[in-house]
């Protein structure tokens, strides 16, 4: 009784999260389109394989299929096989996943299912943080809700990505990691390192992270069988794009990697340039998830709280997990201010981050939650702003989403660096910013440590809910 009771809140509250997500779907993404840049390209391929059971969107593309959700010229992206084909350069699972919405309902249809994956990734990290991390149900649906209304990741359950996709399948596997492990949580894990690769290659650092952890974690017959698999499923990629793409990665079909699929991450890497991303995805003025949602300040502190308990179940794979996506985003994409709402990149790992914040405000829930629960409101509040001039079209999601008049994130700017005009001022607020998280860090830790002295912790070995019993 007490199961179906819990299930029928989740399900409540899943449903809430994606009724509030599809608010957004007519939001515009520029003033040309409803949906751009990649967008576009997804959906005439999801079109492509409902009508025509394959991905060559040619003659999609010949009859402007795209013209109800991309008014102005479509930038096509895609070369010419020497046999006609044409194929977007982007892995296949999300058109799949999007046939059927696409098929019988259009671009809404479409969009209206990430609405629905945004509500079922909220209700994950709500059984996550509780089953997983003992996190008391109050602080587990608050936490959850605040994050998962604000953006990015409100923003990314209608606007056709695979990010909150891939998000919901990681936080799926990474809550079979890290419970009991036997026969059922190890094909779980399996199945997510297999299928993150086919919603994007950028997620095989991921998966490759998840493997090797459920590798390590697996008893000895477990680890042939899943060494086994995830061979076979490499294989398999390989040979599928090979055939799909001409090449290793959905890249090779791409018309504007004239120098190769590897040109993807830039022609010129400049590294000591993208560290700047690892705290500018957090407070950069325009593309830090920080300046949406201010509750994201908090993640510092959640990751020292998380370093202090590492040695507690599930703590390190969701730190290597974080640190993973975070480091993929900092020095692997080609940069952090592109044609997208802010966030697009490390969007799979902030549900295991938020799940961190939850489990470090329900350590001592009062004073923590009155921090959490006014910074993540005012992320609400931008959801709201960013809906209704959306609606309005007095601004657009991808071009001039920074021209929002809440009040808020106009007046947080002033404090923030703008790491697209690099001026003295940029680099004195970077310098502020990266002492601010590092002070915050050793503050979250120091909590813990203070804390583990005074009184167990549910994420202790005493608590069922932890073990996954």
């Amino acid at each position: 009784m007490r199961r179906g009771r819990e299930l029928f809140f989740m399900i409540a509250f899943a449903i809430l999260v994606s009724a509030f997500a599809a608010l957004g779907i007519f939001a515009r993404a520029t003033y040309g389109a409803q949906t751009t840049a990649d967008e576009p390209q997804y959906l005439l391929s999801a079109l492509s394989l409902w009508e025509d059971g394959n991905l060559d969107i040619s003659d999609e593309l010949a009859d402007e299929r795209y013209r109800s959700f991309h008014e102005a010229d479509l930038p096509e992206q895609t070369l010419a096989f020497p046999d006609g084909r044409r194929v977007s350069p982007h892995d296949p699972l999300l058109p799949l996943l999007l046939a059927l919405p696409m098929g019988l309902g259009g671009w809404i249809g479409a969009k209206a299912t990430l609405a629905v994956a945004g509500g079922a990734l909220a209700a994950l990290m709500v059984w996550v943080g509780r089953h997983r991390f003992g996190v008391s149900a109050a602080t587990a649906y608050v936490t959850a809700g605040l994050f998962a209304l604000a953006p990015p990741l409100v923003i990314y359950s209608t606007q056709v990505y695979p990010e909150v996709v891939a998000a919901l399948v990681l936080l799926a596997g990474f809550g079979a990691l890290i419970g009991p492990f036997g026969r059922r949580g190890q094909i779980t894990c399996a199945v997510v390192v297999i299928v993150l690769p086919w919603l994007a290659i950028k997620y095989v650092p991921l998966a490759a992270t998840l493997a090797v952890a459920g590798l390590i974690k697996g008893t000895k017959g477990a680890r042939r069988w899943l060494a086994a698999t995830f061979a076979v499923a490499a294989a398999a990629y390989v040979a599928g794009h090979m055939a799909i793409y001409d090449g290793l990665t959905a890249y090779a079909a791409g018309d504007h990697f004239v120098g190769g699929e590897l040109t993807v991450v830039g022609s010129q890497v400049d590294l000591w340039g993208r560290s700047t991303r690892l705290i500018g995805l957090l407070v950069d003025r325009g593309f830090g998830v920080a300046a949406w949602q201010p509750a994201f300040f908090l993640l510092p502190v959640g990751a020292g709280w998380a370093l202090a308990r590492r040695r507690e179940d599930g703590l390190i794979s969701a730190i290597s997990l974080v640190i993973t996506g975070w480091l993929v985003a900092t020095f692997v994409a080609l940069t952090m201010h592109g044609w997208w709402f802010p966030g697009r990149q490390i969007v799979i790992v902030l549900p295991i981050a938020i799940v961190l914040i939850a489990a470090w405000a329900d350590e001592a829930p009062n004073p923590r939650l009155r921090l959490l629960v006014p910074l993540g409101a005012l992320g609400v509040i931008a959801s709201g702003f960013l809906v209704f001039e959306g609606w309005q079209e007095r601004l657009t999601w991808v071009v001039d989403f920074g021209s929002t008049h809440n009040p808020f994130y106009q007046a947080i700017r002033g404090v923030l660096p703008d790491y697209m005009n690099a001026d003295a001022l940029t680099w004195a607020l970077h310098g502020l910013w990266v002492v601010a998280a590092l002070l915050a860090g050793w503050l979250g830790r120091r909590g813990a440590s203070v804390q583990a002295g005074d009184t167990p912790h549910r994420m202790s070995t005493q608590t069922p809910a932890m073990k996954g019993h």
